[in-house]
């Protein structure tokens, strides 16, 4: 990836872009960068193109990129992953942190949820504690937006790769806790709705401005509209680890493919889903009702080998994770640019659409899409230019280049 950095000026102007906005692509599109956000999104030759071209321009050393027709689209936002590059969000530390974010961050992540997997309460919290300290420092690769916790309270029935010894029922004592010491970081929890006490928690989670995500579940159509009744409104990497369609009990997959209350997320990697289920629940939700995400480990940008999730075993082989002791998908090694150009490649979507499932509708999902998720004018200018083949050729993360 080749370096395009910002000059002296703190000023970019990026031109001839196909540029990814809410309202379409513009295409032969420009934006304005400066000091770090999106000043001005446009193409052809307006009023406020002249003004913006002109200040650019007028500028000390400016720079000026001509995208020579790639797509310019928002950075990426990940909302389920577990590590990257060797470590794990469970290891709790800044330099694992930054090894996760900085590679991730070479693949087009611009946002992301640190993401554990379960195990005992006090591993809970020292990621928590460890996110805030990171988010009160200057982040400099993708920005850590908080936390995902995935579990601990599942169904040990559909555990995959979850390490059964601490999988437990809900506890509204532990969310409150969390809440109390780590208000800001919690921002998506995972649990089975079928769980007894699962119903009463999901209310406190949503009370307590938590997504509450059904996953790892053998739940019902009817226990799975239950808990959209009580505030559930996510399902973590749909059809993985949840109870399958049947056309007499449709179960959680049809709750999640027919409730319009339940965003889906879905790794488009085709091991996990093959790229006609990807179709499928496209179809079924629309694309604003899906979400992209890799569920990546700490194996993610290495080779094949022995790895570990949660204390179990996990070996790579042809870039699959799996568990060694049954043979259970454990995590994936997907990056959000390979996951973008599936959705794209494979599965039928347009550059605008699977720009919408890694973006837009995580960042809306997670409530960060006041400032980042979409090329708008006065937003973070989190930004990707794919060239030939949805390459990926720069990305800037609140303006800086990523070199």
């Amino acid at each position: 990836m080749s370096d395009s950095g910002i000059g002296s000026s703190g000023a970019l102007l990026i031109e001839h872009a196909r540029v990814v906005t809410p309202e379409g692509v513009l295409e032969d599109g420009s934006v304005f960068v400066k000091d770090g956000r999106i000043a001005g999104v446009w193409a052809g030759q307006s009023a406020e193109a002249k003004t913006w071209t002109a200040e650019a321009a007028a500028l000390p050393e400016p720079q000026r990129l001509d995208a020579r027709g790639g797509w310019l689209v928002p950075g990426f936002v990940d909302v389920h992953v577990h590590g990257g590059g060797g470590y794990d969000f469970m290891d709790a530390t800044e330099e694992a942190f930054d090894a996760i974010t900085a590679f991730h961050a070479a693949n087009g992540t611009t946002s992301m949820l640190a993401t554990t997997v379960t195990g005992s309460k006090e591993s809970q919290d020292r990621v928590l504690a460890a996110v805030r300290r990171y988010r009160e420092r200057t982040m400099p690769y993708a920005q850590l937006a908080g936390v995902h916790l995935e579990g601990p309270f599942l169904n040990p029935k559909m555990r995959g790769a979850q390490n059964p010894e601490f999988i437990v029922p809900p506890r509204e004592d532990w969310l409150a806790d969390w809440l109390g010491r780590f208000p800001d970081e919690v921002k998506i929890q995972t649990l089975a709705p079928e769980n007894e006490g699962a119903l009463p928690y999901i209310g406190r989670l949503v009370s307590g401005g938590v997504v509450a995500a059904a996953g790892h579940t053998d739940a019902t159509y009817g226990q799975v509209e239950a808990a959209a009744d009580a505030g559930l409104t996510h399902a973590v990497h749909c059809y993985n680890a949840m109870r399958g369609l049947h056309h007499r009990e449709p179960g959680t997959l049809g709750a999640v493919m027919t409730d319009e209350r339940i965003i889906a997320e879905v790794i488009a990697d085709g091991h996990h889903v093959h790229e006609a289920g990807v179709r499928l629940l496209l179809a079924a939700k629309g694309v604003d009702k899906v979400i992209l995400v890799t569920d990546a480990i700490s194996a993610s940008g290495l080779g094949d080998g022995d790895y570990e999730l949660g204390g179990l075993p996990v070996v790579v082989q042809g870039g699959v994770a799996r568990l060694k002791d049954g043979g259970a998908l454990a995590g994936s090694t997907l990056t959000m640019i390979g996951a973008f150009r599936f959705a794209v490649e494979r599965a039928g979507a347009s550059v605008a659409e699977a720009s919408r499932m890694a973006s837009g509708n995580p960042a809306r999902q997670i409530g960060i899409d006041s400032r980042t998720g979409s090329i708008e004018p006065g937003k973070q200018a989190d930004l990707l230019l794919l060239g030939s083949g949805l390459a990926l050729e720069r990305v800037w993360i609140q303006g800086r280049p990523l070199t």
